[in-house]
């Protein structure tokens, strides 16, 4: 394996000057007409008891329906002894998981935690459950491309939390890492319905630079293909985390790392300096790595988010 310095020279001063892309035409417009399409579909959503528990939650297995007849798998977080007054929608990395997130920074909320179509539990037929093939998958089209379908997901799970706590509709939050960061920051500007969000060491941001810097992530296999392939540019363009990030309306917290040798830095900071609306930024020594202070970071993030979202 090739190696690279995973701060491609960049110090914190530098990466929060780092510009996004240009808007492709009509950005707003295909983003916008993706969740007018999305939100007059019902997600049909069922959950059914685990009989396990996780400290003051009850662990539900999850499913519901998302666009083009995909059928989406997961699991819910409800408190045990607590009214449910508030809902993060929890999404993870490109790995999957085979658990729900147990980081959980309120006690008085319902967590729906998806598997992205294709990933996990939510396995496709013919669709690669491999990050780097998984990534490609449909690339050449604008509108059928994966990444499409795992923002509409993303709104879907807002569509099935509303539907299975409606009392708490009003009070809908996203926490995203690593590849559901990325999907995250696509979703935000289109759905009012999410009011604040989390997005750790988030991918999808700046892709003229995810092509051209070195990783060990799913961007490399987008690097690859793309050269035989130069076409995909066009489509990438429409996925471009950063570019979202500026129609932005709520307030956004992102952790962002100095040193990431799977998502390349500059385009998490990217995302964040795009950001127009209120946001707070939380700078990870590294991400997707071990390292002395991983638990003390994330330690003082959970803490910062308990307090970010309890606004919310």
């Amino acid at each position: 394996m090739n190696q690279f310095d995973p701060s491609y020279g960049h110090t914190l001063s530098s990466l929060l000057d780092i510009k996004a892309p240009r808007d492709p035409e009509n950005f707003s417009g295909f983003w916008q007409n993706c969740f007018e399409k999305t939100k007059t579909l019902d997600p049909l959503p069922e959950i059914e008891p685990t009989g396990r528990t996780f400290g003051d939650f009850d662990l539900y297995n999850l499913v519901f329906q998302s666009t083009d007849k995909v059928t989406i798998h997961g699991w819910v977080l409800i408190p045990t002894s607590q009214p449910i007054n508030r809902i993060l929608i929890n999404g993870h990395g490109y790995g999957g998981c085979d658990e729900p997130n147990y980081d959980l920074p309120l006690s008085d909320c319902a967590y729906l935690c998806l598997c992205y179509r294709g990933l996990s539990r939510s396995r496709i037929n013919g669709v690669p459950e491999d990050p780097k093939y998984h990534v490609l998958y449909n690339i050449h089209d604008r509108d059928k491309y994966i990444i499409r379908g795992c923002v509409e997901d993303t709104w879907m799970a807002v569509s099935a939390a509303e539907a299975l706590f409606p009392s708490a509709k009003e009070h809908i939050g996203f926490m995203g890492i690593s590849f559901s960061g990325g999907i995250g920051a696509l979703a935000l500007p289109w759905d009012n319905r999410i009011k604040m969000a989390h997005l750790q060491v988030p991918t999808f941001g700046h892709q003229p630079l995810r092509l051209a810097l070195p990783s060990w992530g799913s961007a490399n296999a987008v690097q690859h293909f793309s050269k035989q392939h130069p076409e995909v540019l066009e489509t990438l363009g429409y996925y471009d985390a950063a570019i979202a990030a500026a129609y932005i309306k709520v307030p956004v917290h992102i952790a962002a790392a100095l040193v990431d040798p799977v998502v390349a830095p500059p385009g998490q900071f990217s995302i964040y300096n795009n950001v127009a609306s209120h946001k707070q930024l939380f700078v990870l020594e590294k991400g997707h790595s071990d390292y002395a202070n991983s638990q003390k970071e994330q330690n003082a993030l959970l803490a910062e988010l308990r307090v970010f979202f309890s606004t919310m």
